[in-house]
């Protein structure tokens, strides 16, 4: 293991070949006597800053569809890729006309708000916020910069949560700051709420606050579905590890969370007693009737085959079963105990290959979570090309279909293409972390002297459960040196 001081920061351009040769741009690696963080400039305003600039420039990508591209079932927000959810749904769902989000029916198909109440919330907010008077077309585009300011403040959330997760690797959130999939997704969707109440969760358990860690969790859950996915991680870690009262108290709060934001609108009363709302409801069923959609490999399988798949929610949820039962074997049995941050990774990217579905936005539920699993500059932006190139896919391929007879854009077989790099690009990201988690000495982390800097009160804890015979796995043993505990890591051989 590298020598290093427990308190010395890691500088990437001092451990990262491509952090280093990048850094030409701005007068080459960081030298030895220069002074860094000493000033106003420390590297987590300078993260956040340079995160709401690159989101800026998101905005800016989005220029060509703001004046007419996102009205008139316009195919130019398709071949100009910037299209978003955002305005369409300000009169699709039913806020230009004032309608209350699970409570008031929408006309048409869509019969309630299909998003989960944290995320209806923040869009009722923006509503608030948005002019009354005026053309509709102007009352959209200014629903659209409402919107984006708030999302804005969630980016700078996001990458200060995760620059400031691993107190010794804070430049390591520039990741999520310049990774180009978020830049480009960033507006499409509302799911930057849910990534920055995880990315605080993760920061929350980083300091050993499990119960502000697992509130923040519960609010995520109630604005996205996959946030509840990292309690999994937590148990099998904590198992390990012995840490049941830090599990049990983010537990807790999770579920008390939860309910606090989800049973004012999920509970109705009537003559007959109590029940379920149905527009509370509508997130969830909406969700399991939905057919196979864009980006997902059961789309590649049926469009390959013929097979239509009906019983594609059978065999999603199988595949995710038997995935989390082999990322809970892999933590068992591994050498050392796994990150916190590599699970989480793990487990999501699990879901978004699994899934039914895959919109281009999804990608940033898993830029934080790589960013603090992985940081390395060369693997990460192996992984963003592919993201990046399947944005670009499927917005030329839905260009080619809804431009009638002259088909400009992509044909099936180019968006086919682009989908298989979209999962070859999250695998090969899974696959070296699941090296890292076989090979600790391999781990980037690791190798700068750290443990599992997100991992709380996981931090250098001794393990008390481990898959296989002793002499297979690597344990901690707390060594009384000059009346102070320090850890030594070793092979048992007992």
């Amino acid at each position: 293991m590298t020598s290093v001081r427990q308190d010395e920061p890691v500088r990437p351009t001092k451990r990262d070949e491509v952090a280093a040769a990048a850094s030409e741009l701005i007068g080459g690696p960081i030298g030895r006597r220069a002074l860094v963080g000493t000033h106003w400039w420390t590297p987590v305003r300078i993260i956040a800053l340079v995160a709401i600039g690159m989101f800026a420039l998101g905005m800016v990508q989005k220029l060509p569809c703001y004046d007419d591209g996102w009205f008139f079932g316009a195919t130019s927000q398709y071949t100009h890729a910037c299209y978003s959810d955002i305005p369409h749904l300000y009169t699709g769902r039913g806020f230009a006309d004032g309608l209350i989000p699970y409570f008031d029916k929408l006309p048409g198909d869509m019969t309630y708000l299909e998003y989960p109440v944290l995320t209806g919330v923040f869009m009722e907010v923006a509503s608030w916020l948005t002019p009354k008077s005026g053309a509709i077309q102007h009352r959209e585009q200014m629903y659209w910069m409402v919107n984006a300011g708030m999302l804005m403040v969630c980016a700078a959330v996001i990458a200060v949560c995760v620059a400031r997760t691993h107190r010794r690797r804070p430049w390591d959130g520039l990741l999520v700051a310049l990774a180009p999939a978020f830049t480009l997704t960033a507006t499409i969707n509302w799911d930057l709420l849910a990534v920055a109440l995880t990315a605080a969760a993760m920061l929350m358990w980083s300091r050993s606050r499990p119960l502000a860690g697992g509130v923040l969790i519960g609010l995520a859950t109630a604005a996205k579905l996959y946030p509840v996915l990292l309690l999994g991680p937590l148990f099998v870690l904590c198992w390990r590890a012995g840490k049941w009262r830090a599990y049990g108290s983010a537990l807790a709060g999770a579920v008390v969370a939860w309910l606090v934001v989800n049973v004012p609108v999920m509970i109705t009363h009537d003559g007959a007693g109590f029940h379920i709302r149905e527009g509370w409801a509508k997130f969830y069923t909406f969700s399991q009737e939905r057919p196979i959609d864009f980006g997902s490999v059961w789309l590649l399988i049926s469009q390959r085959t013929g097979n239509a798949l009906e019983d594609v929610n059978l065999y999603a949820l199988a595949s995710m079963f038997l995935g989390c039962a082999a990322i809970a074997l892999l933590a068992l049995y591994a050498p050392r105990r796994p990150r916190l941050a590599q699970l989480a990774f793990l487990v999501v990217a699990l879901f978004v290959v699994t899934n039914k579905v895959y919109s281009p936005q999804y990608v940033l539920w898993l830029v934080p979570l790589a960013v603090l699993a992985r940081p390395r500059w060369r693997d990460f932006l192996i992984w963003q090309g592919c993201e990046v190139l399947y944005f670009l896919g499927i917005w030329m391929y839905l260009a080619y279909t809804g431009n009638g007879d002259k088909h400009q854009g992509l044909p099936l077989d180019g968006y086919q293409l682009a989908l298989v790099l979209h999962l070859l690009g999250t695998l090969y990201l899974c696959a070296l972390v699941v090296r890292d988690i076989l090979l600790p000495e391999r781990d980037v982390v690791r190798r700068d002297g750290d443990d599992d800097p997100s991992g709380g009160v996981l931090d250098r804890a001794p393990d008390v459960f481990v898959l296989g015979r002793a002499e297979h796995s690597t344990v901690r043993r707390a060594v009384l040196v000059e009346g102070k505990a320090t850890v030594r890591w070793g092979a048992a051989r007992e």
